[in-house]
């Protein structure tokens, strides 16, 4: 039976390859393919789950691929299987067959028909991943999948301006649930001193033993858990990306955002419930979080106007509920409450064109006066303040831009002065200071050593943040991120006497992407002169195979699963020692950042409104 579990995850990415092998022109073909792959993995997903129930559902744990080793530590990717997986496995491969059914027609004659197919199986294969997970190493490969799929679709009409902006945003979102996957993977090699798998987390025994003598630690990681939840799940204060989300296709919308991708973050407290199930100041903060947000997001579904927006915070309130299942331990309440809101939601947004055109016409032939709810037995006063901060979504995207974004801006601001050629200068002389004190540590004193770590690891940071925020120089917001690498890379060698073989194996992802990554870009320039950060470019329009040569850049570059960049990644992180949360903080903000400045130069040169269209565009969203 646990043989059977690698076909189930390997089947979607044998489909992916070969729906990208297929021409763009034989839609028939890529559709086919599809549907083939989708339906073959339900039926062989309905046997294997009456195979396992019929065999008493044992829990089933399976070391599949080891990645990479050294001395006290491994990498490796572990499949495991119980009712949680059941249960997301039975509602993906349903409402994925569903999906696909339904965009056969919707789709037809879209340009973007193959890249719309390829990027569900992409998607399918991060789903299956994530809910085939036996530690946090796997599900973070399946998570980066999903966040990369997530940011393909909703630019889906990558010709238009917002569903480019709101693609950016969504994944700028994203990126701070990966800081938080990325912190508790690091404490948790401190709390276990391995590689720990779900199916040891399970031991009640060995989880109290290591907590009891590091309860600090403990309820650190169950924070960004947390943390890493709420953003996938779209609760306070990160709700308000669900909606803009919507600018995707319907079918993408209803699987992503309405019933799978979304639902993603109760999977991740359900899966490590046994390691915070005893830390009761979590529990009820998981329960304060879930029910603030289905107090809020409930009020704010009420007064959309636009039919994905009403149904996005309903789903993002019933989500809330989940959370305070969870938390009080109704483990099965929660998973059938998931299945029920996934179908619901599904069937909701692909039916919404229809009942919008219905209730248009309903508005002229047949009106009734609106039914009274519980909101009529209050005061005027308390009805248009609710009404009011409902309209205005609270104002939770203007919290973030002003306690998440905007100082981040400032801070990048300062850095206006930093010019290619100083950074140059400030990074070449210190990096090469660096090297010397990392092969000569023995004529470095202990005091200065000590330091030595954060010093580059902050160099590396203002490296990444100038990349981010730069206006103009493309060529010279890619470099910067290189030099982010190497810096971070400089820092953690000071850290122990580990084999350089690590670093190389971390950089040579590095250098390649960056290579070739520059290489496009200087084509680029001498082709078309302006790539410049201040504008939408839309250079995919006439140079789609340039486009797609600098996504796989982007996605080598940024430490994407499974490159070279990702497992080195993954060793330094485990370098790190427990006292030096700071440097933990510093290497995590500038692996999250320089994502996040990757994929704004891909938006910006490759992606939106082409630079000489005379077309005019939409710039804000219903």
């Amino acid at each position: 039976m646990i043989s059977l579990i690698p076909f189930l995850v390997l089947l979607p990415v044998i489909g992916f390859l070969v729906s990208v092998l297929i021409s763009s022109k034989k839609e028939n073909l890529i559709s086919r393919v599809t549907f083939s792959t989708v339906g073959l993995h339900m039926v062989a997903t309905m046997f294997f789950l009456a195979y396992w129930i019929l065999h008493d559902h044992p829990v089933l744990d399976k070391k599949d691929i080891l990645l990479f080793k050294s001395p006290g530590y491994e990498i490796f990717i572990d499949f495991y299987f119980d009712k949680i997986t059941a249960t997301y496995l039975f509602v993906g491969a349903f409402l994925t067959f569903l999906i696909v059914l339904y965009s056969r027609d919707y789709l037809h004659r879209e340009k973007g028909y193959k890249r719309f197919f390829n990027t569900i199986l992409f998607f399918y294969v991060g789903y299956n991943l994530v809910i085939f997970s036996g530690n946090l190493e796997t599900l973070f490969v399946g998570w980066e999948i999903l966040g990369i799929s997530s940011f393909l679709l909703i630019a889906f009409y990558r010709e238009r301006y917002l569903p480019v902006k709101n693609a950016v945003k969504v994944f700028s979102i994203y990126r701070i649930a990966d800081v938080g996957l990325i912190l508790a993977i690091w404490a948790s090699h401190h709390l276990w001193h391995e590689n720990i798998t779900f199916l040891k987390l399970g031991n009640y025994e060995v989880v109290h033993e290591h907590l009891q003598s590091r309860s600090l630690l403990g309820i650190f990681i169950s924070l960004m858990i947390l943390i890493t939840a709420s953003v996938k799940s779209a609760q306070l204060p990160f709700s308000p990306w669900l909606p803009r989300a919507m600018e995707g296709p319907t079918p993408s919308s209803a699987i992503f955002y309405g019933s799978l991708s979304v639902h993603l973050g109760v999977f991740l407290l359900l899966r490590t419930f046994m390691f915070w199930e005893h830390q009761l100041s979590v529990r009820i903060l998981i329960g304060l979080v879930g029910f603030t947000t289905t107090a809020i997001a409930t009020g704010i579904a009420r007064v959309q106007s636009s039919v994905k927006s009403q149904i996005a915070y309903a789903s993002i309130a019933q989500i809330g509920l989940i959370f305070i299942e969870v938390a009080a331990g109704f483990e099965n309440l929660a998973m059938v409450h998931f299945a029920g809101n996934a179908f619901l939601r599904t069937y909701q947004l692909l039916v919404s064109p229809s009942v919008v055109s219905y209730l248009i016409r309903e508005q002229f032939y047949n009106f009734s006066p609106r039914v009274k709810s519980i909101e009529d037995s209050f005061p005027k006063k308390l009805q248009y303040t609710f009404y009011i901060l409902c309209i205005k979504e609270w104002n939770l995207d203007s919290f973030l831009y002003r306690f998440l974004w905007n100082p981040l801006k400032m801070l990048s601001g300062r850095l206006n002065f930093l010019t290619f050629i100083r950074a140059i200068l400030i990074f070449l002389p210190a990096y090469l200071i660096g090297l010397f004190c990392v092969y000569h540590k023995e004529i470095i004193s202990q005091n200065i050593s000590a330091y030595l770590p954060f010093t580059f690891s902050l160099i590396g940071l203002i490296m990444v943040l100038k990349s981010f925020t730069e206006r103009l120089r493309t060529r010279m917001s890619w470099l910067l991120v290189i030099m982010n690498h190497f810096g971070v890379a400089l820092a953690i060698s000071f850290n122990e006497n580990f084999s350089f073989d690590q670093i190389h194996l971390y950089l040579s992802g590095v250098v390649v992407s960056g290579v070739v990554g520059y290489l496009v870009l200087n084509k680029l320039k001498s082709i078309e002169n302006n790539i410049g950060l201040d504008q939408f470019h839309g250079h995919s329009y006439k140079h789609p195979g340039m486009a797609l040569i600098f996504l796989l850049c982007c996605l080598g570059l940024s430490g994407f699963p499974i490159t070279p960049t990702f497992i080195g990644e993954d060793v330094i992180l485990s370098h790190i020692h427990e006292n030096q949360i700071i440097l933990a903080s510093f290497t995590a903000l500038s692996l999250i950042i320089d994502g996040l400045a990757i994929i704004r130069i891909y938006a910006l040169v490759f992606l939106g409104p082409h630079a000489k269209s005379i077309d005019e565009m939409a710039y804000r969203s219903s």
